[in-house]
């Protein structure tokens, strides 16, 4: 199992590699050079509205209960967005896509500005690019268009063969989202990062676990969104662990899960829209020099006690 070691969003400096055995399929690998520890950020009152403006001096952090120095702050609307959009393709979620075709639309067009770029992943078994990083939503828009009327000749974004033999029904989630930050959002620096989950949630296919999903997207400063969608009358057990593996996803990033059950959908993306033109980032360089692979857990807290931020839990000190 291959770790991603944290990244510098914004001073660090980035090696991409592969594996280079010929045996092996290859998996892509990061390395760091520099101990910039960022955050992106979002923060809201007491009654979960979005608050703005705030500045360097509005925010505490800890690292292990020891307090350290930003040595940047920013407001992440100044910054270009690299948004993935993830859609489950598998049997319990065929119908998402074509219910909400004009929600996805809206929203995207709600988000994006010229110099922001999104692509697209249909996954079930296999992991297929429907659209590389663009700003032409329309393109984004068609292709998976294509892919639900049955269009299935894209580029697949990593080999399969160390996941499960699934026929039809196979849903690799994790490795949907961990080949995601790897290949398209880990070299994003100096960029807000994001993937947005169409799915219910139900893994069986992946060869990376849940804790790998969350590891990839923690250490290179992604906040993941899900939105979560079912026909069940009755959840089953499977279901309820689906449930809360979204609600861990999205917590231990900083992002959000919705139940498109019990909210609108359209209410869901104005929500994440409105969190992504909110966000703050942070950096610092630890206090703690020790490069011992322990996880040290990150506190972003503001001086006013009615204000909550929802921020990534911390990271791999690595």
């Amino acid at each position: 199992m291959i770790h991603i070691p944290a990244t510098a969003l914004f001073m660090g400096v980035v090696a991409f590699t592969h594996l280079s055995s010929a045996q092996e399929p290859q998996t892509p690998i990061f390395r760091t050079e520099t101990h910039l520890v960022d955050f992106t950020f979002s923060v809201r009152r007491s009654d979960g509205t979005l608050v703005n403006g705030l500045n360097r001096e509005d925010f505490i952090i800890t690292e292990d209960g020891s307090p350290q120095k930003p040595a940047f702050f920013g407001k992440e609307a100044e910054l270009p967005l690299t948004l993935g959009l993830l859609v489950d393709v598998s049997d319990s979620q065929s119908k998402f896509f074509k219910r909400h075709h004009k929600d996805i639309e809206k929203f995207l067009n709600t988000v994006m500005r010229p110099q922001d770029e999104v692509f697209s992943i249909c996954f079930g078994n296999h992991l297929r690019v429907t659209s590389d990083k663009t700003s032409s939503i329309a393109s984004v828009m068609e292709q998976l268009e294509r892919f639900d009327k049955g269009e299935r000749n894209y580029p697949e974004l990593a080999p399969e063969d160390h996941r499960d033999n699934q026929t039809g029904g196979g849903t690799a989630l994790y490795d949907a989202i961990y080949y995601s930050v790897a290949a398209k959002l880990a070299q994003a620096s100096g960029r807000r990062r994001a993937l947005i989950l169409f799915t219910d949630g139900e893994e069986n296919a992946s060869a990376h676990d849940l804790f790998d999903a969350i590891d990839a997207a923690r250490e290179n400063d992604t906040l993941i969104y899900a939105i979560r969608y079912t026909d069940e009358k009755q959840l089953t057990p499977h279901s309820h662990h689906g449930i809360a593996a979204l609600h861990h996803l999205s917590s231990e990033t900083g992002g959000s899960d919705f139940d498109a059950l019990h909210i609108n959908v359209s209410e869901a993306f104005e929500q994440i829209a409105s969190e992504l033109r909110s966000l703050y980032s942070v950096g610092y360089y630890s206090s703690n020099k020790k490069r011992d692979g322990t996880f040290r857990r990150v506190v972003v807290t503001t001086t006013d006690p009615a204000y909550s931020v929802r921020a990534r839990t911390g990271y791999y000190a690595r």
